[in-house]
């Protein structure tokens, strides 16, 4: 990999600081010439020491539709990659994905690679529906080698005629590039620090509590979840609800909505943390009833943190979660299912516990990001050719 020269391309800067750092590290120190290609402000961002040694360029991707806006990151690509003359680009997330495949083409890069987390359209209708559907079909087209982040999500792409069978792949079991099991260890927390955590939330010793991370938003399953919440307090359950992550504008209305029916003295708002896992080590229950994942990278997350996970059972999180063995599946958008889901670990500690080790012990075996680290830097050998003269 010395002096190959890689750019890595997001729409959101603060996804590629916060799911893709270790990643960048290893492609750095198997000296590869790293450049990092996104939106230069996010007010979640604090990247201060991210990927030492890759060097970072500010192009304005819009994450709407917008004509004028991406026809003028386009040329600013097309431009930058001739210039640069970059070995492989690589991109992540649907806008940055599309334009970096069309520049990547007109500027013959030899190597253009994209990795879908997830399709924004499946939970749309109508022309805007259509419209980004199309634009996914481009990406699958023009890139050299395309791949997913699980492999539901990968049969899912190929039936609805996304990409071709031969032309996209999963690295190992799947999820974006693994996570730090550094960083997500449950012994780096005493069982003091986090009874004194807890009670500075409010929250009483003895109670189960429910987490969730991510956005505050429908597409997550919110609604269901807070309907699932209040139907395990109407039935006696001794039970809080964390919600960590940031508001959307929908997600505040439908609190705002329903924050007359729920018990306000259970339900602590955290908003954005940069340091989910401490809210992990003090639940006893992980939530994601979301609507769409491409995998459900804090599912593994939390895993990593001896936490079961009760998910929607669509594809990404059917892969993220093992159904009965490091959690539960339950019917999409059905706050009973969740519900149901939810009571019966509430009330089982032991089935909790077993989950949790089953959970930890899998993140382990398979989702180290070193180890995704060390795949994906075999895939960019692999690509150029360079295995073959090694």
């Amino acid at each position: 990999m010395k002096n190959i020269r890689i750019a890595r391309l997001s729409t959101v800067r603060f996804f590629i600081v916060t799911q893709l750092r270790t990643q960048l590290e290893q492609i750095v120190a198997a000296g590869a010439d790293l450049t990092v290609i996104s939106n230069k402000d996010d007010e979640l961002v604090n990247d201060d020491g991210a990927a030492d040694s890759a060097r970072f360029i500010h192009v304005d991707f819009c994450r709407e539709i917008n004509v004028v806006k991406d026809m003028k990151a386009l040329l600013n690509l097309i431009r930058l990659f001739k210039r640069e003359k970059f070995d492989i680009v690589h991109s992540v997330t649907p806008k940055a994905g599309l334009l970096t495949a069309i520049a990547g083409r007109i500027a013959g890069v030899r190597t253009r690679v994209h990795t879908f987390t997830g399709q924004p359209w499946v939970t749309m209708s109508g022309p805007k529906r259509k419209i980004l559907i199309y634009c996914d079909r481009i990406i699958g087209f023009l890139n050299t080698c395309c791949y997913t982040d699980s492999r539901s999500q990968r049969e899912f792409l190929i039936e609805n005629r996304i990409v071709r069978r031969s032309r996209i792949r999963v690295l190992g079991e799947g999820s974006l590039a693994g996570i730090d099991l550094r960083r997500f260890d449950p012994e780096k927390y005493t069982a003091d620090g986090k009874m004194q955590f807890r009670t500075s939330l409010g929250i009483r010793p003895d109670s189960v509590v429910l987490l969730f991370v991510g956005r505050i938003t429908r597409d997550k399953g919110i609604r269901e979840l807070l309907n699932a919440f209040e139907t395990l307090i109407e039935q006696g359950a001794d039970v809080h609800l964390l919600l960590v992550g940031p508001f959307e504008a929908d997600g505040r209305l439908l609190l705002d909505e329903m924050s007359e029916r729920l018990d306000q003295n259970r339900l602590v708002i955290v908003g954005f943390s940069a340091e989910p896992e401490k809210f992990m080590a003090i639940s006893d229950i992980f939530c994601l009833p979301s609507h769409r994942e491409g995998f459900g990278t804090v599912v593994i997350e939390a895993g990593a943190m001896g936490l079961p996970t009760v998910a929607s059972n669509i594809y990404g999180l059917s892969d993220a979660v093992v159904a009965g063995d490091t959690g539960l599946l339950t019917t999409l958008e059905d706050p009973a299912s969740l519900a149901n889901a939810l009571a019966s670990l509430v009330i089982n500690p032991a089935q909790r516990r077993r989950m949790g080790e089953s959970a930890r012990k899998r993140v382990v075996r398979h989702f180290d990001s070193e180890y995704m680290g060390e795949l994906l830097i075999a895939e960019y050998e692999s690509l150029l050719g360079l295995k073959a003269s090694n």
